[in-house]
């Protein structure tokens, strides 16, 4: 929910674990506990899509739940999460935008080893859109009061017996069915591509077809639709830039336009997961949308420079469930 810092500020003193996002200004001024946090203005309230920076959005972590720990995460031991991760819980991340974390966990996340089998969840944090290369988005530690703009954060969390943790997604688009497009060279920026196996300059390729770049290029990633999303075309240095690495080995195809997002996103939401513990959609869905004042079902949380859902996603809604094992 979102809330005053007042009454974030009580939570934290009445010993819940907390996840947070908000503004810089409000996340230093909180006091110490168990809680982690990252910068963001954008969210998905209780009576639709707003941008605020006198308000945090609140998480409480599940009520048959403990924290295990806080940590911080480097570019060179973003590894160590998984070993890290508990055997029955979840790991809740969040990563600066553009720090020397976010590309590294953007290029590496998808090859550490048991990345798939326990649940990571989080998100990128980012800034105002009018704040873009004049403030860093940052990340909090609440047990220390600390913040990084080069760092990852992330709080481990403990189930009790007979509790799991499940990540979904929830992703409205699909492969066109236009040419299939792959690439010789991984990254976040790319020149060259290959065009139904036709090497080309992958900006004039853009240009040529007059494609929309609001729709991401989409790839199958064993049975998952995963986006990567255009940031910018620079036709003069023919080199595109992305939100997410491309990999090679990997076939791509431009989405298929969606033409209600906010029916289309009702309608994706699986039977039983409409009001999961966390959740957290992108700010490229929340522009290309229109989502100001708009809401998408029962779905809440921070709108965000990129979801967390073991690896990064992009244009994506990430959700965390906790559902009863029976045992």
């Amino acid at each position: 929910m979102l809330a005053n810092i007042a009454t974030v500020a009580s939570k934290i003193n009445s010993g819940k674990s907390l996840f947070l996002a908000g503004d810089e200004s409000l996340l230093k001024r909180l006091p110490q506990g168990d809680w982690i946090g990252g910068t963001i203005p954008y969210f998905m309230g209780e009576t639709g899509g707003v941008t605020t920076k006198d308000k945090l959005f609140m998480t409480e972590a599940p009520a048959d739940s403990s924290v295990d720990r806080i940590a911080w995460y480097g570019e060179g031991d973003l590894q160590r999460l998984v070993p890290d991760s508990p055997d029955n819980g979840f790991s809740f991340l969040i990563i600066p935008a553009t720090s020397p974390a976010h590309i590294a966990y953007a290029r590496n996340a998808p090859s550490y080893e048991g990345i798939f089998l326990k649940p990571i969840i989080g998100w990128i944090a980012g800034v105002h859109l009018d704040e873009l290369g004049k403030v860093p988005p940052k990340v909090f530690n609440g047990r220390t009061g600390e913040s990084s703009e080069a760092k990852a954060v992330a709080m481990h969390v403990n189930l009790k017996r007979g509790k799991q943790a499940s990540i979904g997604i929830v992703n409205l688009f699909h492969p066109g069915k236009g040419e299939v497009i792959s690439f010789e060279e991984e990254g976040f920026s790319v020149s060259d591509c290959l065009v139904d196996g036709k090497k080309t300059n992958f900006a004039e390729y853009l240009a040529s077809r007059k494609v929309d770049t609001r729709l991401p290029l989409v790839a199958d990633y064993a049975g998952a639709m995963v986006n990567v999303s255009f940031q910018a075309v620079d036709e003069r240095k023919k080199t595109v830039n992305l939100y997410a690495p491309v990999f090679k080995g990997v076939q791509y195809r431009i989405a298929e336009p969606v033409p209600d997002y906010v029916k289309s996103f009702s309608a994706s939401m699986p039977p039983g997961s409409v009001n999961p513990v966390f959740a957290c959609n992108c700010i490229l869905n929340f522009l290309y949308a229109g989502l100001e004042g708009k809401k998408t079902g029962s779905i809440t949380g921070p709108i965000t420079f990129g979801e967390i859902a073991y690896q990064l996603v992009n244009q994506t809604l990430a959700y965390l469930d906790i559902s009863n094992t029976g045992e």
